[in-house]
């Protein structure tokens, strides 16, 4: 087991009855002795219930119980009691974004499979969110008498340009109920920083007006917190409470007027209807009788904590179950914009209220306050459906006897400017780099053999798909799916400590999602205008992680005001006007694939190269005219990696064994490098080849032709019979559909 680490360093940059195993569920057996009289026979199993965690932005460098943390780790007592009462994966990979880690987590299938490549975006066509035809992890389990629901995040369809709009939760991807969060940009707004209308943008960095000790310019200790009723209280940090009484009404879900008193009515500057990251958010329900609800702004559930609300409301759901179910709690803990949670949830936590959310220095204090948050509200999820008790000293107690496995698995990796050392900024979340990949994973239940030990074979995100199949009873997930799954054995790790590794390689990827007619996100820099990605969809999202925008309206007045399409377009123009170019650029795909200790991590870019820029053809007024952009350039990574340390060895930038050339490889690092090349050819091979074929079936036929009838008639624009990807579902898409019959290869 990994020592936990004490220093730190900064280094810069998830039916009815059937039989299951004696393993899973302590029983006699299923079945009998044909020959045994009816009160011989043994009891049929209730089939065990799932709860699914699936954390945001939390990559292994963020928790002690994996041997990290940094000198300042989260405190995460729930989380660790979970660790201590089952199973502990340490070599767990996900994929490096969010949608495309729970695509990968819900369907088994890796991202080239989904076409769900990235964080998905408001511009994003539906072709690059989950295909309804897909088997998610609901659809799987209903045809073995499971319900399910999912609470938080969705993040597997915008609703933009998908064909369901928002009961996508429901109908496309087939929970019975959804409550959660469907953002324009899948993930929380911007932080309202007028706190309600109080103040100019600007001011409150946090969402809520501080005590004067924090702010003695806007700060106020007293005035009138508002309620979207009509309600109004005075509070003052005398006599309401000692903390700053702007957070404290925040937190109940009102607005508070700095220094005023309750009037008649509430004033008009206030403004119920501002979004604000984690605590003001666009909640949408999809019932299980068809109805889908638009929780406007003014809702106390709208204007819940988000951390807090999912908790609540699934709550309530399982109290509601009367068979087998799985709820999945997807949490947007730890996902920008960082905020301080109530206090509520933080009952041995000091007052943060001082703290700066627009300030990069804060950051890694706010995540570690948002993650004690998460845990715990998740311990008291468990303790109110059943799953766990509390012991004498205020530890969480699973209950073995509850018949409900616990899953826990990160979406991706760590933001870069929440980091925990040893672990590489540089190379974190949004990268196929181990800070970007390497995920905590934890699984307690009944029949766990040997509870408390950790697994150190390879594993991955898609392997718990098959995990949470075979508890449900089924006995062969691969048969079950009509498409080809990715998913490998986890099971034979809770049943047996001895286990020998079942993955002998594992995988990870991340590339572009389109917009109509090839576009696709515009770039963000950071880094002190040292980096520039195309991953964050919007301005408010580059703002949001601390970037400069330079897409349409950049956040640079002098550039052209449609800003640019790819990196390399600005680093262009920034040569031709003489400001300091971008000197690194994201890559717009990655692909890594491993063995047991080398790694080959794949970078394609869309690279500057400055020697092919002309002055003499350069054109402002049109950016993309002549670029000195060389397309798709392919750049191959090999490393040696060790997880199983206090100090692993990680695929940093100096670690690099192509650095100096293929050559310059020994003969074992030759053979390594040639063995996982082909290993990623033939992975990326094996997805079919079918132009046309809507349904998955593996055939472009008249039932594709009969799904564009379908989706023609649920929209004029994005779907997935949008064959051409214009945005639009038209004749034309039918045309290329009734051409492609008889073309298409299964994989």
């Amino acid at each position: 087991m990994k020592n936990n680490i004490k220093t730190d360093r900064f280094v810069g940059r998830w039916l009815g009855p059937v039989c299951l195993s004696l393993a899973m569920i302590q029983l006699i057996g299923c079945g009998g002795d044909s020959h045994s009289s009816a009160a011989e026979e043994p009891a049929e199993q209730t089939p065990p219930n799932f709860v699914l965690v699936v954390v945001d932005d939390i990559g292994i460098d963020q928790w002690a119980q994996f041997g990290y943390g940094g000198y300042t780790p989260a405190a995460t007592p729930s989380i660790d009691a979970i660790a201590e009462q089952g199973v502990r994966f340490d070599n767990l990979w996900a994929m490096p974004a969010c949608s495309n880690g729970r695509a990968a987590l819900f369907t088994g299938r890796y991202p080239f499979r989904t076409q769900v490549y990235t964080a998905l975006g408001n511009n994003d066509l539906a072709n690059y969110m989950v295909n309804p035809s897909e088997t998610t992890l609901p659809k799987l389990l209903k045809p073995v008498g499971y319900k399910s629901a999912l609470f938080g995040k969705y993040h597997l369809g915008i609703q933009a340009n998908n064909p369901y709009g928002l009961g996508m939760a429901r109908d496309a991807t087939g929970f019975d109920y959804f409550e959660g969060w469907l953002d324009e940009t899948g993930d929380p707004s911007s932080i309202d920083t007028t706190a309600g209308g109080v103040g100019e943008d600007g001011d409150y960095t946090c969402g809520f007006v501080p005590d004067l000790r924090v702010a003695p310019l806007k700060g106020a200790n007293s005035g009138a917190c508002w309620m979207p009723d009509g309600a109004c209280e005075v509070m003052n940090t005398v006599a309401t409470t000692p903390q700053a009484p702007g957070r404290v009404c925040r937190d109940q879900g009102g607005i508070f007027d700095p220094r005023e008193s309750c009037g008649a009515s509430v004033p008009d500057y206030i403004d119920f209807n501002r979004l604000s990251g984690h605590y003001v958010s666009p909640l949408v329900i999809n019932h299980e009788n068809g109805e889908v609800e638009a929780v406007p702004p003014t809702d106390p559930r709208a204007r819940t904590y988000r951390g807090s609300q999912l908790i609540d409301a699934a709550a309530d759901w399982v109290d509601r179950q009367d068979q087998p179910w799985m709820v999945a709690l997807s949490f947007a803990t730890n996902h920008t914009p960082l905020m301080q949670p109530p206090s509520a949830t933080l009952p041995d936590s000091p007052d943060a209220g001082g703290l700066d959310c627009a300030s990069l220095i804060d950051q890694r204090t706010l995540s570690n306050l948002m993650e004690e948050s998460l845990d715990h509200e998740l311990g008291r999820f468990l303790v109110n459906i059943g799953v766990a008790t509390y012991g004498d000293e205020g530890q969480l107690v699973y209950d073995g006897d509850s018949n409900t496995y616990v899953i826990l698995v990160s979406d991706n990796g760590s933001l870069g400017t929440t980091v925990k050392v040893p672990f590489d900024v540089t190379r974190a979340k949004s990268t196929a780099y181990q800070t970007g990949v390497w995920n905590p994973g934890l699984v307690v239940g009944p029949g766990i053999a040997e509870p408390g030990r950790a697994v150190d074979a390879m594993v991955n995100i898609v392997d718990l798909y098959q995990l949470v199949g075979e508890l449900a009873g089924i006995a062969d997930v691969h048969t079950e799916v009509s498409r080809p799954l990715d998913s490998q054995p986890l099971k034979p790790y809770l049943d047996n400590p001895r286990q020998a590794p079942i993955r002998t390689s594992n995988y990870t990827e991340i590339g572009t999602n389109h917009h109509a007619n090839g576009g696709m996100n515009s770039p963000c820099v950071f880094s002190n205008g040292s980096t520039c990605s195309q991953i964050t969809p919007d301005a408010g999202v580059c703002h949001d992680n601390g970037g400069l925008w330079f897409g349409e309206n950049p956040d640079d007045a002098s550039a052209p005001a449609q800003g640019f399409g790819k990196c390399c377009e600005l680093a262009t123009w920034q040569q031709h006007t003489g400001k300091t170019v971008v000197d690194n650029i994201y890559p717009k795909a990655a692909y890594a694939v491993r063995n047991e200790r080398f790694k080959l991590v794949r970078n394609v870019y869309d690279d500057y190269d400055e020697t092919l820029y002309d002055a003499d053809l350069y054109d402002p007024a049109s950016p993309a005219a002549n670029t000195a952009c060389v397309n798709d350039t392919v750049v191959d990574e090999l490393y040696v990696i060790d997880q199983n340390t206090s100090e692993p060895t990680l695929d940093t930038e100096e670690r690099d064994l192509l650095a100096a050339g293929e050559a310059a490889l020994n003969e074992e690092q030759a053979g390594n490098y040639q063995v996982l090349r082909t290993e990623l050819a033939d992975l990326l091979a094996s997805k079919a080849s079918c132009t046309g074929d809507i349904n998955l079936d593996g055939q472009v036929d008249q039932a594709d032709v009969a799904e564009w009838q379908r989706y023609r008639s649920l929209t004029d624009g994005s779907s997935w019979a949008d064959i051409n990807q214009d945005g639009v579902t038209d004749d034309t898409d039918k045309q290329l559909i009734e051409a492609a019959f008889g073309t298409c290869f299964r994989g």
